[in-house]
């Protein structure tokens, strides 16, 4: 028990917290408050008033001078002869930390709790209630608190952590917000399978998190510090993270932790119909925050001011983002690429400095195959007029493209050669993968920057030329986006079309694409032909691929299955004109049909003549009508009635008609 009764065991007992002093020279049963003013009960008046915080101690000289080095000081260092009153506005802790001082200075007993231990610490320190003036005095007492008790528990590590916000820099001087630091670092690393101490779970309220008994003692999982660590201010987290990085936490934690501090303090962050019941029970503090950064930021874009508003609530709205930004882990994957990208997106409206924007836009390039096209959708928040941030997501796109080209050769020092080329293979489809998806995230972003009538034709050209051509196996998406930005422009000159539609390739659309671009009016007429002609080659290899395998499947399969899946996926400019041009696609097939029933007949009637000329008896001689006969066997037996298509029957049909042209006089003479 901290009680000073007994001269050999006055400041050496430190079981409940609770503390005393039994050499005192005035005579008291307690202290009592009146109109904002505390009083000794005693029989002796006081003399000596001491002012700290709007709050009026009524105190005697003796108690208070025997412990404070501070009171002594002031007293003997005034000019003038009787010093009565003191002020201690500037006092660690306020008026609180100096009334349990106080009442410890009289005997009176004091409980000591994670609550009110750092302030208490740091008044100590303050009046300098040293062991030069009395052994076992207050410094001595609250220290041995602090070590013994405070830092060997979670709870109350987090707590007088959470304590030290207004002490500052009094708590950091004295080394307490550095000692909990690492003591809640050295906790949060233990194996979570060996964790027997009560922990807080999911409670992420400040008040929640003071009135938690420690009777839970479940196995904890491996976040199951998260929440109390996000509790703390900035900086305290900051120091708690970097602890935590020297001590080897595995960086995927380390990330997740910082996502759920930023998605607790930087309002807007993630999507709140996807928050839990812990998210949802916040403190006022954290709420009135919240509303008052989102005026802010309305000031911010409405205003459209050169800097941002320096109230105090950006201001710490800036100072976490850019904290964050700086205790991110380097390796990859250690936060999502959605949560980069929304801190992208809030470090441009609070105008965070440009060199921590450019960490954060690598770190974005690193992951950035990972993104989707509503977190790239970022609103232009400087001076220009366009309604998108075209540059930024260019800017990304650079940074991917050169982390691509690097990573490669930063892997691969292996000392066996063919686990050496195994992970260079592995690693190229990777990269090839990763360019492909970037590829479709671009198309996309293009298609709907595209609506901007503001956005110019350069800045679309050159975000849609960035990548490379292998990134792309079709071209589908970016016709999509050249459609759209010609529907959004339509007074384009005829040499800006041709320039906008030189950043597709027509030999990678699909089928569906092609019809649509055939009957598409925005295009320039060269467009237009050269699509039918890359169509008409594509077609061209088909059938020779079919003719010349008798059995097998076309090499020639449209870019997209299934116009279905297209349609879908377009705006609703590209589904115009489908109506027209599905009428004409019926009217073709019921020709080919056609065609292809007379063919039929046309070969069975061949057929039955080569049957009665195999029955007549062959001449020594071939004559010109048995050979004409015996080519026209050979051509119809080119291809069977289960493997042709309308295109092998094309072929055919055409080398008949060829055969007849060339040999005139023959052909007569046969059928005659």
């Amino acid at each position: 028990m901290w009680d000073s009764d007994s001269e050999s065991t006055r400041g050496r007992d430190y079981g409940n917290g609770v503390l005393s002093s039994s050499k005192h020279g005035v005579k008291n049963n307690g202290f009592e408050c009146k109109d904002q003013s505390w009083y000794v009960s005693t029989d002796i008046p006081s003399d000596f008033l001491v002012h700290v915080g709007g709050i009026n101690f009524h105190l005697h000289k003796y108690p208070l001078f025997s412990r404070c080095g501070k009171m002594n000081r002031i007293v003997y260092e005034s000019r003038e002869t009787d010093v009565n009153k003191v002020d201690l506005d500037d006092l660690p802790g306020g008026a609180d930390a100096f009334e349990l001082a106080a009442k410890f200075c009289y005997g009176v007993a004091v409980d000591l709790t994670a609550a009110n231990i750092s302030g208490l610490r740091c008044a100590a320190e303050y009046l300098e209630m040293t062991e030069d003036l009395e052994e076992g005095n207050l410094i001595f007492k609250t220290e041995a608190f602090l070590s013994y008790v405070v830092l060997s528990s979670w709870r109350d590590s987090i707590l007088v952590l959470k304590s030290c916000e207004h002490l500052s820099p009094w708590a950091e001087n004295l080394q307490i917000v550095r000692r909990c630091s690492e003591s809640i670092a050295w906790k949060a690393c233990t194996n979570p399978r060996s964790i027997r101490w009560a922990y807080t779970g999911r409670t992420t309220s400040w008040n929640e998190l003071k009135d938690t008994s420690p009777s839970r003692n479940q196995q904890a999982p491996p976040d199951w510090w998260f929440e109390d660590a996000s509790i703390l201010r900035i900086d305290h987290f900051v120091r708690v993270i970097t602890a935590i990085k020297v001590k080897g936490m595995r960086f995927e934690l380390i990330g997740a932790a910082i996502m759920q501090y930023g998605a607790k303090w930087l309002p807007g962050l993630t999507k709140e119909d996807g928050s839990d019941e812990g998210s949802k029970s916040r403190d006022s503090n954290s709420s009135t925050t919240s509303n008052s950064w989102k005026s802010g930021l309305h000031m911010i874009v409405v205003g459209n001011k050169e800097d941002a508003p320096n109230t105090p609530v950006i201001k710490e709205q800036r100072m976490i983002i850019e904290s964050l930004i700086s205790i991110i882990p380097p390796q990859k994957d250690s936060v999502s690429c959605s949560f980069l990208l929304h801190l992208l997106k809030i470090a441009n409206m609070l105008r965070v400095a440009p060199a921590l924007v450019t960490e954060l836009e690598k770190r974005v390039g690193m992951q950035f195959e990972q993104a989707v096209l509503a977190d790239i959708l970022i609103p232009s928040y400087n001076n220009t007029e366009n309604l998108y941030d075209v540059d930024l997501v260019h800017r990304l796109l650079e940074h991917f493209l050169v982390q691509e080209q690097t990573e490669p050769s930063s892997f691969g020092r292996q000392s066996f050669s063919d686990r050496h080329s195994y992970d260079e293979i592995q690693r190229g489809s990777i990269s090839s993968n990763a360019k492909m998806r970037v590829a479709k995230l671009v198309d996309s972003y293009l298609t709907e920057v595209a609506r901007d009538r503001n956005l110019s034709l350069t800045k679309f050209q050159v975000l849609s030329e960035a990548l490379p051509e292998s990134a792309r196996s079709c071209d589908d998406g970016l016709y999509r986006a050249v459609d759209s930005y010609l529907k959004a422009h339509p007074t384009l000159s005829e040499h800006e079309r041709k320039r906008l539609c030189r950043v597709m390739d027509c030999q990678k659309l699909s089928i569906d694409a092609c019809m649509h671009a055939a009957q598409n009016e925005r295009l320039p007429l060269r467009v237009v032909v050269q699509v039918l002609f890359s169509e008409q080659v594509k077609i061209s290899k088909a059938v020779a691929s079919n003719t010349v395998k008798e059995t097998g499947e076309s090499h020639y399969q449209p870019m997209v299955m299934s116009r279905k899946a297209l349609l879908e996926g377009t705006p609703q400019s590209f589904q115009e004109g489908w109506t027209s041009a599905k009428k004409d696609i019926n009217s073709l097939k019921f020709e080919l049909e056609s065609m292809k029933a007379k063919y039929l007949e046309l070969q069975y009637d061949i057929e039955n003549l080569q049957r009665q000329f195999d029955k007549t008896p062959k001449p020594k001689h071939s004559s010109a009508w048995t050979s004409g006969w015996k080519k026209l066997s050979r051509l119809t037996k080119m291809s069977t009635l289960d493997n042709q298509d309308i295109g092998a029957h094309q072929v055919q049909a055409n080398t008949v008609e060829e055969t007849r042209k060339a040999h005139p006089r023959r052909w007569r003479n046969s059928i005659s």
